[in-house]
């Protein structure tokens, strides 16, 4: 199950009265830790664990606090420092080498879910907003949605900021729906890409106007096939808030009308499948400049993985995808280069 908050609430909502539930935050960390401030997770009261907030080491011990607060209804706050020798964290050895404050507040109807209902309703019709936390005794939340619908902020609207507002102090969380892929083209090749970005917790939709592409038989991981001309993608990808493009129609003349659809929309990555001279190609049949489109073309795509296969190209292409979305440079955490 994807880690995103959608999804986890997607889970929640048809069962938010026939069980209790508690929602826990990351609302405070220090030195390394796995998830960071404005990090969610539900617990129900039969047991039921929607999320992470840890790399799953503290969630037993969590459990057993999110139903202390199920019988006293009221809210708690746990800290876990993995230096303190005295910390469960410590003596389970995790070794992240930090510490992170976490609060757990009961989510009911008498305290109107928390605002989760509204954060729900929201991510369903794909609009995003700042979700806003009180960190006192008080079991009280509001979402407020963004005056820009569609903030691309790629993983990173998982993290929280504390601030102050008429004396209370909040944790405010930007939160928006998961990332929205669109594979312009129907191939067999494509069919790891769909499968990873579904994993990811991703919307995925595939076009191809070729009746022998995109069989929903190959492709059970995609929600929406569209097979509509290349000219009606912009409106597409406007109307339902597309972050990003793979274009691998092996068709030059598909994917330059691909491209030229691209030129009128918000797309925050642009990805064109094969070698740099058929990129060229692509663009001298579309009579566009990489200039004319709302963002770069990676192409050839992907990040150099010395991927031969179908599965290793799709994690390639998908990683720089992240990468762009996050605005981070792909370069290996340890630091090491390699050869």
């Amino acid at each position: 199950m994807s880690q995103h908050i959608y999804h986890l609430l997607s889970k929640w909502h048809p069962q938010k009265d026939s069980t209790e539930w508690v929602l826990g935050t990351v609302f405070a960390t220090e030195g390394p830790c796995y998830r960071k401030a404005g990090a969610m997770m539900l617990f129900s009261g039969d047991g039921q664990q929607l999320g992470m907030l840890s790399g799953g080491c503290l969630e037993s011990d969590i459990q057993l606090q999110a139903k202390k607060v199920m019988a006293m209804d009221k809210p708690m706050t746990l800290t876990y420092d993995s230096q303190d020798e005295d910390d469960l964290s410590f003596q389970l050895g995790i070794g992240c080498g930090g510490s992170v404050d976490i609060c757990l507040h009961p989510v009911s109807k008498a305290n109107q879910y928390l605002a989760l209902e509204d954060v729900y309703n929201h991510l369903k019709q794909r609009k995003s907003g700042h979700y806003y936390q009180q960190i006192t005794s008080q079991s009280s939340a509001k979402f407020i949605s963004s005056s820009d619908a569609h903030q691309l902020l790629g993983d990173r609207e998982k993290i929280g900021e504390k601030i102050k507002e008429g004396g209370t102090s909040w944790l405010r969380t930007f939160i928006q729906p998961p990332t929205h892929l669109l594979i312009a083209g129907g191939g067999l090749d494509a069919r790891p890409i769909t499968t990873i970005a579904k994993s990811l917790g991703w919307q995925v939709t595939l076009w191809d106007p070729r009746p022998a592409n995109a069989r929903k038989e190959h492709f059970p991981d995609v929600q929406t096939v569209v097979r509509t001309d290349a000219s009606t993608l912009s409106k597409y990808c406007n109307e339902q808030h597309v972050d990003a493009l793979v274009v691998m129609s092996h068709s030059v003349s598909l994917d330059a009308a691909v491209l030229e659809s691209a030129v009128s929309t918000s797309l925050k990555y642009i990805a064109l499948l094969g070698p740099l001279h058929r990129k060229e190609d692509v663009f001298r049949q579309s009579c566009l400049n990489n200039t004319d489109l709302p963002c770069k073309v990676y192409g050839p795509a992907g990040l150099n993985l010395g991927a031969a296969l179908p599965e290793g190209i799709a994690i390639s292409i998908l990683s720089e995808c992240v990468a762009v979305l996050n605005g981070a440079d792909a370069n290996s955490l340890s630091g090491i280069e390699t050869e």
